[in-house]
């Protein structure tokens, strides 16, 4: 796990960093957004989910960004520079740098410039 200079990190964030976590510089991470960097496999039909191996993805948020409240950030994603994230969001594709996304899942709603 890397954190940038001037980063800031709420209360009851979840940081998973197992398969790798950079977060840049002057972030803003609001009160409980986790960032997830593993998930189960599903490829093993007659295995329990929960029984199956684990796969890592690492999760990337750029220089300058901002995370809203309880925001959901899944494992490979990465979060461009300048780019804010709406409270609540589940962040499952790559974020453009300066772009606003909000929902779930998120989507585009504007451009910062």
């Amino acid at each position: 796990m890397v954190i940038g200079e001037g980063t800031w990190i709420g209360q009851q964030a979840f940081l998973h960093s197992a398969g790798g976590l950079v977060i840049g510089r002057h972030v803003g991470i609001a009160p409980a957004v986790k960032i997830v960097t593993s998930s189960h496999s599903l490829a093993e039909l007659d295995r329990p989910i929960l029984h199956g191996a684990l796969e890592f993805a690492s999760v990337e948020v750029g220089d300058g960004s901002d995370i809203g409240t309880g925001t959901v950030i899944l494992p490979g994603v990465r979060i461009g520079r300048f780019a804010q994230v709406g409270a609540g969001a589940v962040v499952a594709a790559d974020v453009d740098d300066y772009a606003v996304v909000a929902g779930v899942p998120a989507r585009l709603i504007r451009m910062r410039r």
